[in-house]
């Protein structure tokens, strides 16, 4: 069900030509901030559309001072999703005077079962983290100016939907503290485990530490296999937004994900998104995609987005014909090693839903969580109901799948 919101009202606090209300922040916590702030007050503005695509230069530079870059808040893709998804997106923009301090994404959307309107990052589909991206400095003077606007402003939902946010980062932790001196608190509604690329290790060293030795032995003896085929090559596409982009398009669509619909190639629409989204990232050289071939054809890639330090493993697809020999395992081999080798990339985000998968090749684990909260001070009644409701649903949700693939698993034994 779609929230109680007339595009009318989107438009009124979207188009790009409303003044942007001037919120004071507040009180600093340390007298050297409060100087600062008295010099330069913090304003929050809600963009769209051209002005999205202006702050640019702005958007670079935040990205750099920020504890947690997160590629999914980069405002040229929110700029695609209205355009192409026609999305309906608030992105708050937060100043210091010319400096761009924050920013952070969401779009208009209800929960399950619940005609409640909310505001859910991140605003893009296909995006894996909701973190804003905020000065390093002004975390918490930021966090304050937007739940400020949220509140004020009668047009927006007070209900913010966060699925997920690292739990044990930074920004998570300063916006933990925000909203306990207003009087509230994050309800966490579901937790998990990400697998994260983060080492000093070269990429030798990270496999002995990370894989036994009998996973090692089995991945050189699947390479040694293919290799057996023919020529086996690692290439890296650094400006990937052309064939290298639909060769990946074209092997999800070959796999399970085009069996059950859900591949980009599925919808035009999504893969239009898709290709529009990996075109502006690559134009300022920050997507690539790392692919293995046999013999010149794709039998393993993934897409790779950076934002400033932290690279994110957007999407892979393997060609299922070779599943025997592990194409995705290898080429995470190659990529960890390539990674790991170079010093731009602080960490690695694998963009997983949890450690299930074979990305739990990598060793180190973020916190991530489904978080809920509520922009205005003090504490909501209807707000902390809504929250046990949407969290009763979905544990009788994960206990019905359990229970259905519990029963799958023993069918298939007979």
């Amino acid at each position: 069900m779609q929230p109680d919101v007339t595009m009318s009202a989107v438009n009124a606090f979207v188009a790009p030509n409303t003044p942007a209300p001037r919120l004071q922040p507040a009180p600093a916590r340390g007298a050297s901030r409060q100087v600062r702030e008295e010099a330069a007050p913090i304003s929050v503005e809600c963009a769209s559309g051209a002005r999205l695509l202006d702050i640019e230069p702005a958007w670079r530079a935040l990205v750099e001072r920020a504890h947690e870059p997160n590629v999914f808040m980069d405002p040229a893709l929110i700029h695609i999703a209205e355009r192409q998804l026609s999305r309906r997106c608030i992105t708050l923009l937060a100043w210091r005077g010319e400096k761009l301090v924050g920013l952070w994404a969401f779009s208009l959307s209800a929960p399950a079962l619940l005609p409640v309107p909310m505001m859910s990052a991140p605003a893009i589909p296909y995006g894996y983290l909701a973190t804003p991206v905020i000065d390093r400095d002004d975390d918490d003077g930021v966090l304050e100016a937007m739940l400020d606007f949220v509140a004020r402003d009668p047009r927006l939902p007070k209900s913010i939907a966060l699925d997920p946010i690292r739990l044990d980062g930074p920004t998570m932790q300063a916006l933990t503290a925000v909203l306990h001196a207003r009087g509230s608190a994050p309800f966490v509604l579901t937790q998990a485990r990400r697998p994260t690329l983060e080492s000093e290790l070269d990429g030798k060293q990270y496999f002995e530490k990370a894989l036994s030795s009998a996973s090692r032995k089995k991945l050189r003896q699947h390479r040694r296999r293919l290799e057996e085929k023919g020529t086996l090559e690692h290439k890296i596409w650094t400006a990937p937004q052309g064939q290298a982009f639909e060769d990946f398009l074209r092997l999800e669509a070959a796999g399970w994900k085009g069996r059950r619909g859900t591949a980009l190639l599925c919808s035009a629409t999504e893969a239009a998104f898709a290709r529009g989204l990996v075109a502006a990232l690559a134009e300022r050289g920050n997507a690539l995609v790392h692919a293995l071939y046999l013999n010149g054809k794709p039998v393993s890639m993934q897409i790779v987005l950076r934002a400033g330090a932290a690279a994110f493993t957007w999407k892979t697809a393997y060609d299922e014909a070779l599943q025997d020999y592990s194409p995705g395992m290898l080429l995470l081999e190659d990529y960890t090693k390539a990674f790991l080798a170079d010093k731009s990339i602080a960490y690695v985000d694998s963009c997983a839903f949890d450690e299930t998968g074979f990305m739990s090749a990598w060793s180190e684990r973020r916190a991530i969580a489904q978080v809920w909260i509520d922009a205005r001070r003090g504490s909501s009644l209807g707000f902390q109901m809504h929250c046990r409701m949407q969290k009763a649903f979905l544990t009788l949700r994960a206990v019905a799948k359990e229970g259905y693939l519990s029963w799958r698993r023993k069918w298939k034994k007979r």
